[in-house]
C-alpha cells in the first residue's frame, strides 16, 4: 500500500482524532503522520488475474479501440505478449484506433501492428456473422464508455451479445468507470423510437458501466428473441457511482476533454438540431452557435478535419455562438441533470426563414417526440423534467439489480 506523509503542527488534534502517540515526532513542535492513500482505481483490464485464467487455450476475439489501454500499452499488445491466443479484432464507430469520424463507415481491414484481421461493425454490418465468429471460443469487449444512452458503444456491446448467444460463444467484458455515472436523469427511450444511436428503453443518461449494462441487457433479455449470452463481466477495483473518473484517453474524436465529456449528455441533443456543437473546431460539444446568431458571445468557424469532422454542419462559415466550457467544470457536474436551457434558448432564437429548427433524428436521441413537442409549445422547464420522473423511477430499481459498485444514492 501507497503512504503519504501529513504533517499536521499541533499534537491534539492528532489525539482528537484517535492517532497513536508513537506517531509523533519529538524533534520539533510538528508531528508525522503517516496516512493511507487512497485505493487506486483499477480498470477491469488492468485485474488480469481475474480473467486471464480462463482464455488458456481459448481462441479469442476483441472487440476494443483506442482507449482499451493497461497503463501506456494497449490491451491487444498486452495479452499478444503473454501468449493470449488473440485471432481477431472487432472495430465499433471510430475504428479500432479511433481514428474514423462520426458516423463514418469503418472497413474490414487488417492491423498493420500486429497482423490481426479487423472486422468492421460500424459498416456493412452491425452483428458479426457466422464466419466472423468461426473457431472463436470467447470474445472480450473493452471499450471505455461516457453513459449516454445515443453514445454507439454499448448498442455494439449489445449486437455483440447477441451473436455470442446465437453462436454459444462466451462473452467477457471488461469493466470501466463511468465518466457520468454519478447521475440518472433524461426521458426513458420509447421503443417505437429505437434504433442505433438508443436500443434500450433507459433514460438518456442512465448512471451504469458498460459491465453494469451488459449484465442488464441480459437479465431483462433485451437481446433478440429474449435470449441471454454466457456472460463474465471482471470488475473495476475501487471505483463507486460517485467517482468522478479522468479519461485517461479521449473516448471518440470529438470528445476530447473532460468538459466535453460532461457536456455531452446535453449538447448531442442538438445533433438532432441545425445548430452546431463545434464539430470542425478546437472545441467540438463545447460550444454552440449558427450563422447569423445574434447577441453570441462568441465566434467560430468549422472546418474538416480527418478523422474528427468529415464536412461538419456549416464548413466555412462564420458561427455566432456561446461556449461552454468553464460551466461543464464549475457548474455542470453538481448540477446532475441534462441541462435543456440551452435548447430552449437556442429554439426561442431560432431564423424562423431558413426552415425548420428540429431535423428527424432529433427524436431518436431524444428517444421520444416529447420533448421536441414540449419546447415548441415553450412548457415550463420545470413540468419537462417532472414528466421525466415517472420514467427515471420506474428505471431506478431495475438499473439497482445489475449495479457491482456503491451507488450515488
Amino acid at each position: 500500500m501507497h503512504k503519504i506523509l501529513l504533517l499536521v503542527p499541533i499534537f491534539f488534534s492528532l489525539v482528537s482524532k484517535g492517532c497513536s502517540p508513537q506517531s509523533v515526532s519529538t524533534q520539533s513542535n510538528e508531528v508525522e503522520v503517516v496516512a493511507e492513500a487512497e485505493p487506486e482505481l483499477l480498470t477491469g483490464a488492468q485485474r488480469m488475474n481475474m480473467y486471464l485464467p480462463l482464455l488458456t487455450n481459448k481462441r479469442v476475439a476483441m472487440m476494443v479501440n483506442q482507449t482499451s489501454m493497461i497503463g501506456q500499452t494497449h490491451v491487444v499488445d498486452t495479452l499478444l505478449s503473454i501468449g493470449v491466443n488473440l485471432v481477431r479484432i472487432f472495430a465499433p464507430e471510430h475504428g479500432f484506433r479511433g481514428d474514423h469520424s462520426a458516423g463514418e463507415h469503418v472497413k474490414s481491414t487488417k492491423d498493420e501492428k500486429t497482423g490481426l484481421p479487423i472486422a468492421s461493425l460500424y459498416g456493412s454490418t452491425r452483428k458479426p456473422t457466422k464466419e466472423m465468429l468461426k473457431g472463436i471460443d470467447v470474445i472480450i469487449f473493452d471499450i471505455q464508455d461516457v453513459g449516454v444512452r445515443f453514445y454507439t458503444y454499448i448498442s455494439s456491446m449489445h449486437y455483440l451479445m447477441e451473436a455470442c448467444a446465437e453462436n454459444h460463444i462466451k462473452m467477457m467484458v471488461l469493466d470501466r468507470p463511468n465518466p457520468n455515472g454519478f447521475y440518472v436523469d433524461g426521458p426513458v427511450l420509447d421503443l417505437q423510437y429505437k434504433s442505433f444511436i438508443g436500443m434500450h428503453p433507459v433514460p438518456l443518461v442512465h448512471g451504469m458501466t458498460v459491465g453494469e449494462f451488459a449484465r442488464m441487457i441480459n437479465g431483462e433479455r433485451w437481446l433478440s428473441g429474449g435470449d441471454s449470452c454466457a456472460l463474465l463481466v471482471v470488475p473495476c477495483g475501487n471505483y463507486q457511482h460517485s467517482t468522478k473518473y479522468q479519461l485517461p484517453v479521449r473516448p471518440s474524436p470529438n470528445l476530447p476533454t473532460m468538459a466535453s465529456v460532461y457536456l455531452y449528455p446535453s449538447l448531442g441533443l442538438f445533433e438532432g438540431t441545425v445548430i452546431s456543437v463545434g464539430r470542425g473546431t478546437d472545441h467540438p460539444f463545447e460550444v454552440l452557435g449558427r450563422p447569423g446568431l445574434e447577441n453570441g458571445t462568441m465566434e467560430f468557424t468549422p472546418r474538416s478535419i480527418p478523422g474528427v469532422a468529415d464536412k461538419p454542419k456549416f464548413e466555412g462559415e462564420r458561427c455566432s455562438g456561446i461556449q461552454l466550457t468553464e460551466f461543464a467544470k464549475t457548474y455542470l457536474q453538481s448540477y446532475r441533470r441534462v441541462y435543456i436551457d440551452w435548447l430552449y434558448l437556442f429554439y426561442q432564437s431560432r431564423d424562423t426563414t431558413a426552415g425548420d429548427f428540429f431535423l428527424p433524428v432529433f427524436t431518436k436521441l431524444a428517444g421520444t417526440d416529447q420533448l421536441q413537442k414540449q419546447i415548441e409549445a415553450n412548457v415550463p422547464k420545470a413540468e419537462v423534467y417532472k414528466s421525466w420522473e415517472p420514467g427515471i423511477s420506474a428505471f431506478k430499481p431495475i438499473r439497482k439489480k445489475y449495479l457491482l459498485y456503491p451507488d450515488f444514492e
